[in-house]
C-alpha cells in the first residue's frame, strides 16, 4: 500500500500544489489548514510521515510539533521561510527531522521525503556502511579509507555513527553536542568544529572538493553519502 503523508499547511495554493505532487508521485495524502485540524487529522489516521508548516494560523509550529512527537515517532518534515533560522533550529531540535525552505523545488520534496520513509522503513543500523572510499565495520568498530584503516578517537567514531544514523539529514548543533558531551555543552559549538574537521581531514584528507560533511549554515551539519 502506498505510504500516506499527513500535510500540514495553511496556504491552500500551496497545499494544492504539494497535493498533486505527492499523489502524482504515487503516496496518499491527507491535508490540513490548521495546526489542531493537523492534530485531528493525526488521531484519526495513521500516516506514515508529515510534513508541517511552522506558520500556522491557529497554533505555533513548535507547539504542533511537540504535540506530534508526544503521540509518534513518525517522520516529520517541516517548512519554513526563508530567513526563519531560528524557527529550522527549533524545529529541529523540538523532534523534526528534516527541513525545507520556502520556496522549494518538487524534486527536493520528494527527495527529503524518501529518505525520511526509508529511515522508518529500515531503523535498524547497518552492519558495514560504505560512502566514497569509506568502509565502516559497525560490529567490529573498524574504519578503513582505501582499504587502509583509520585510527579514530571514541569521540570522533561516536560522531561518525551519529551521522550514520542520521544520513541526509539535517542535525543541530546543539542536537549533536547534546548527544557526544551532554546537556551542559550543548552551546560549546567550537568542540563540534574541531571534530568534525578532524573527520574531514582522517577520511578526506585536504584535498579539497566535495565532503561528506556538509555545514548547514546557522543550524549545524548534515551527513551525505553521495554528492
Amino acid at each position: 500500500m502506498p505510504a500516506e503523508i499527513l500535510l500540514i499547511d495553511d496556504e491552500a495554493p500551496l497545499r494544492r500544489l504539494l497535493g498533486t505532487t505527492l499523489a502524482e508521485a504515487g503516496y496518499r495524502v491527507r491535508t490540513a489548514a490548521t495546526g489542531s485540524a493537523g492534530l485531528q487529522e493525526l488521531a484519526q489516521a495513521k500516516p506514515d510521515a508529515i510534513i508541517l508548516d511552522m506558520g500556522l494560523p491557529d497554533l505555533p509550529g513548535l507547539e504542533v510539533l511537540r504535540e506530534i512527537r508526544a503521540q509518534s515517532d513518525l517522520p516529520v518534515l517541516i517548512l519554513s521561510v526563508f530567513g526563519q533560522e531560528g524557527s529550522k533550529v527549533a524545529g529541529l531540535d523540538a523532534g523534526a527531522d528534516d527541513y525545507l525552505i520556502k520556496p522549494f523545488g518538487n524534486h527536493e520534496l520528494l527527495a527529503r521525503l524518501r529518505v525520511l520513509l526509508r529511515r522508518k522503513l529500515s531503523p535498524r543500523e547497518e552492519p558495514l556502511v560504505r560512502f566514497g572510499d569509506i568502509e565502516v565495520d559497525v560490529v567490529r568498530r573498524k574504519v578503513t579509507r582505501g582499504g587502509h584503516p583509520v585510527k579514530l578517537t571514541a569521540l570522533e567514531y561516536g560522531l561518525l555513527q551519529l551521522f550514520l544514523r542520521h544520513r541526509d539529514m539535517a542535525l543541530t548543533h546543539r542536537q549533536i553536542l547534546r548527544e557526544l558531551w551532554g546537556p551542559k555543552a550543548e552551546d560549546r559549538t567550537h568542540y563540534l568544529r574541531i571534530y568534525v574537521m578532524r573527520l574531514r581531514r582522517k577520511l578526506e584528507g585536504e584535498g579539497g572538493g566535495f565532503s561528506h560533511f556538509q555545514a548547514e549554515s546557522g543550524i549545524g551539519y548534515r551527513f551525505v553519502t553521495e554528492p
